[in-house]
């Protein structure tokens, strides 16, 4: 991701673009929105219960871990509604999910915002001891870190209501489109130019920005004509703008989200498969997917390590 021009007329700015537009660090929780909790919006308050302990997972967690007697996440907290900031406070399916591995393992959470592109290096680091912000599983990341499978998700796009440049998701060749720097549509859209200037079209023009926020709100305020992001992402957007924008076509390329580790974590990425496998087979996962109102097809029912990717 790559920081979008500042903006500073804050009140003319919709909904779903000041969404996450405020970045913090702070202590997980699982609250939702204010606005949320009284519109029956994506985050409306559901009653889920702390997860339980599992004194056997939480005896795999290295003492470096939990010494402090919490885990530090890293995230972007820019992507609603997974992981965003409202009141001051992350909030998102990921900042809820997070919660609850950590409550599993006995431990608090804490998860501090950072720019997307730099959240593996910093978990390679040991500056995180975690990570969990809507990374797709893919082979080259398999290649520098280890990844536990949670959630599935495919890319979607986003244009304004009617789609009035008639876009497609096959055919994007000269327009317009914005993305999230860093992130799997970015490779997408390369793939997608290549193939519009070897059939002698006109490249498509990307323009990539820091947040996904700032993504909306270029759609929004018509300097693109269209954006690809992860399909929650653009359903929860849809939901924020009171009729402006839509999603052409069906979500496409799905593959799974993965929660991000040290390479070799050894009993360490274990006990956080054992965690959230632990959170599906007891129903909270559901709850909270269904909290955050996140597509059933996305749904898995066994969490990997390192799943095979492509």
């Amino acid at each position: 991701m790559a920081r979008g021009p500042q903006v500073k007329a804050f009140a003319l700015l919709p909904a779903f673009a000041l969404v996450g537009l405020t970045m913090a660090c702070g202590a997980g929780g699982s609250g939702a929105p204010d606005a949320a909790k009284s519109s029956g919006a994506p985050g409306a308050a559901t009653e889920i219960k702390p997860a339980a302990k599992d004194d056997k997972l939480a005896a795999l967690v290295p003492d470096s871990v939990k010494a402090d007697g919490k885990i530090l996440f890293g995230q972007d907290q820019s992507y609603p509604p997974n992981e965003f900031v409202e009141n001051g406070k992350p909030v998102g399916f990921d900042v809820d999910l997070g919660t609850a591995v950590g409550q599993v393992l006995g431990l608090q959470t804490e998860f501090q915002n950072s720019d997307f592109s730099g959240i593996i290096p910093g978990v390679e680091a040991s500056k995180y001891e975690m990570a969990i912000s809507s990374f797709t599983i893919k082979p080259e990341r398999l290649q520098t870190v280890d990844m536990v499978s949670y959630y599935k998700a495919g890319t979607s796009l986003g244009v304004l209501k009617g789609n009035p440049d008639k876009l497609s998701v096959d055919d994007l060749c000269g327009k317009n489109i914005a993305v999230q720097k860093g992130t799997t549509q970015v490779e997408d859209l390369d793939a997608r130019t290549k193939k519009c200037t070897d059939a002698g079209k006109p490249p498509i023009n990307v323009t990539q920005l820091q947040a996904q926020t700032d993504v909306n709100l270029a759609l929004n305020a018509k300097r693109v004509q269209g954006e690809l992001a992860d399909s929650p992402v653009i359903d929860y957007a849809i939901t924020q703008t009171n009729g402006q924008m839509e999603r052409v076509g069906d979500p496409y390329d799905s593959l799974p989200y993965g929660i991000v580790l040290k390479k070799n974590s050894g009993d360490y990425g274990k006990a956080v498969q054992g965690a959230v496998q632990k959170l599906m087979d007891d129903g909270t996962l559901q709850k909270l997917i269904d909290k955050w109102k996140l597509n059933p097809v996305g749904v898995l029912k066994k969490s990997e390590i390192n799943p095979s990717a492509s």
